[in-house]
């Protein structure tokens, strides 16, 4: 069992029944509470204490005249500029710096204890790196839109914005028609998600109004569970996309007390981690509705802890992360394709599971490519490797194509062997990510794939009244239907998801072809038509009847993180709006930097 070090782990209790006299009490609280910071927040300390003492002496010696001249811009986005190269100046002393020797044995992780496994081997300890500064960010530096319609994606996002603010702010979600909210987690999701949509969409005035409320409103100490992977990619990959794309140093320092209280779900024997934690008491366990986690939600982390690790100095977060690849990577499956249940206790998939690539499984395939991207595309990582063999899987033992249209599609295996020809709106992420793997050296038969695929999902908008696609749609296997394409009254919802929109906007992207924008404005139409409301917009029950679209009276966040933001990239006239050599969208459509170290 890795037995991770508590010390990354913030958390200050007050001590009852405490009996000294007052000097003691103070040196003692103090002591905890430095012990008790992390590494990163010693060095955030550390290093400013440093700058202020090296612009008082160039103030003093009359060698700060560049920044006297600099400081006179009023303009937000010149000054983030001043203050980079401001940090650059004195970026070799900050590169050095190190906490107090006293402190380094207990908060720096670099001497983790042993600890014995159950079978009395002895763990490898992750292994920390010296402290260093953290790497500078942004600002990256978005016009706004460019075109009409980029202009009505940016007025539904503020009509979104707008009625959220007044309804459910600082809430997770929006209740449009009650004119109320919901809250799943308590963390404010829709804003958090919503951050890197208002920073690319220029909209500055209600980009500052999200930012004031999580550096005064967001907090982490909530006494409830939330589960670990959909807080990963909604709130800790929002937060460490703003912070790339603003540069600003708040929301890394929210993320990285984020990362310290998910870092116990890693704390299970068999490295698979636990689904749920409480973020106040820092307990995890195993989903209260079975045993099992979900295939994908235990392997869509690496992205964001990798990404914080980097960007912190820590590596404690991508160690532990990456312990998960390595070990679903040592699993048996099936040509490459896995079960959509895994235990978190025994470390294996469940027995007889069901194969798909739609829910509970989707994204382990693509944070498979994705991976490594963001690591470089090293020749020979294990990561793509899978991700080759397992779309040969999916090629060989789940496409097929309707008998009268020729529809091509993928399907289910129930049990681990019956075909089902039922598809998720999910799997519609994949000729995105096939595309994406393409463009970067899969074979063509990904390719064929994507193009087949693609033009399949967006079929299950257009047979629809409402040209809006059903939450599950069913093919014509063996004649059983007169249609080829048809969908179940119970699977007819629709609840604004973005899977489409996201492979629409890879395909305009890499290939300049606009009739994929097209396309996607006859979607965002659709949308327009039968999902907005007077305070927001809903998910709909029914796509099969214009006339009873059943409103379910709820905006998931992802409507603003992603299906927005991904419309708003379709439409661009600049397709390197954000650069795909540079960037790496997470599941949540977050974009985080592509390292090669």
């Amino acid at each position: 069992m890795l037995k991770l070090n508590r010390d990354h782990i913030s958390l200050l209790l007050p001590t009852s029944g405490q009996e000294a006299t007052a000097a003691p009490v103070t040196r003692k609280s103090l002591r905890r509470t430095w012990k008790q910071l992390s590494r990163f927040q010693r060095n955030i300390i550390f290093t400013v204490l440093l700058a202020v003492l090296i612009m008082g002496f160039l103030v003093y010696t009359n060698l700060g005249e560049l920044d006297s001249g600099r400081s006179k811009s009023t303009n937000k986005r010149e000054q983030r500029e001043v203050e980079k190269a401001d940090r650059e100046e004195v970026g070799a002393i900050e590169v050095i710096l190190q906490p107090p020797d006293d402190a380094q044995d207990e908060s720096l992780g670099n001497v983790v204890e042993e600890e014995k496994s159950p079978r009395g081997e002895i763990e490898n300890p992750p292994t920390m790196t010296p402290a260093r500064a953290p790497i500078e960010e942004g600002p990256k530096i978005f016009i706004g839109p460019q075109n009409d319609r980029q202009r009505a994606v940016v007025a539904a996002f503020q009509h979104a914005w707008t009625n959220y603010r007044t309804y459910a702010w600082g809430h997770d979600n929006l209740k449009p028609i009650s004119q109320g909210h919901n809250d799943w987690f308590g963390l404010g999701l829709t804003i958090v998600d919503a951050l890197d949509t208002l920073y690319i969409m220029n909209l500055k005035t209600e980009f500052d109004e999200a930012r004031n409320w999580i550096e005064n409103g967001l907090s982490f100490e909530v006494n409830r569970d939330v589960n670990l992977f959909e807080v990963t990619i909604r709130v800790l990959g929002g937060l460490l996309s703003a912070y790339h794309l603003s540069g600003d140093q708040m929301f890394l320092v929210k993320a990285a007390d984020l990362g310290n209280r998910l870092l116990p779900c890693f704390e299970s024997q068999s490295g698979i981690p636990f689904s749920d934690v409480n973020l106040a008491t820092l307990r995890a366990h195993s989903p209260k509705w079975s045993p099992d986690s979900s295939t994908s939600e235990v392997t869509t982390l690496q992205l964001e802890f990798r990404d914080l690790s980097r960007s912190t100095g820590d590596e404690i977060y991508e160690t532990v992360a990456h312990k998960v690849n390595e070990k679903v990577h040592g699993l048996e499956k099936r040509h490459g394709l896995v079960p959509i249940f895994i235990n978190a206790n025994t470390g294996m998939f469940r027995t007889f599971s069901t194969i798909s690539l739609g829910a509970r499984a989707d994204s382990y395939y693509e944070y498979l490519l994705k991976q490594w991207l963001q690591t470089g595309r090293k020749p020979g990582d294990f990561l793509i490797e899978d991700y080759k063999t397992a779309i040969e899987g999916v090629i060989s033992e789940l496409v097929r194509k309707t008998p009268n249209e020729h529809h091509v599609y993928i399907g289910e295996l129930i049990n681990g062997k019956e075909f089902k020809p039922k598809m998720d709106h999910l799997t519609c992420y994949l000729p995105g990510t096939l595309l994406l793997g393409h463009k970067y050296g899969m074979p063509n038969s990904h390719l064929k794939l994507a193009q087949d695929l693609l033009e399949t999902c967006f079929q299950t908008y257009m047979k629809q009244p409402t040209q809006l696609a059903p939450e599950i749609t069913y093919f014509n296997l063996h004649g059983e239907s007169d249609k080829d394409i048809y969908v179940k009254s119970n699977d007819a919802h629709n609840l604004l998801r973005p899977e489409f929109i996201e492979s629409l906007y890879y395909f305009y992207v890499i290939t300049g072809n606009k009739t994929y924008q097209d396309m996607g404005w006859t979607i965002f139409n659709a949308f327009e038509k039968h999902t907005r409301m007077k305070n927001g917009y809903t998910s709909i029950g029914n796509v099969k009847n214009v006339l009873n679209t059943r409103p379910r009276d709820m905006m998931e966040s992802f409507f603003l993180g992603e299906t927005l933001k991904y419309f708003y990239l379709l439409f661009s006239d600049d397709r390197d709006e954000i650069d795909l050599d540079l960037y790496v969208f997470n599941s949540e459509a977050h974009p985080l930097p592509i390292r090669d170290h």
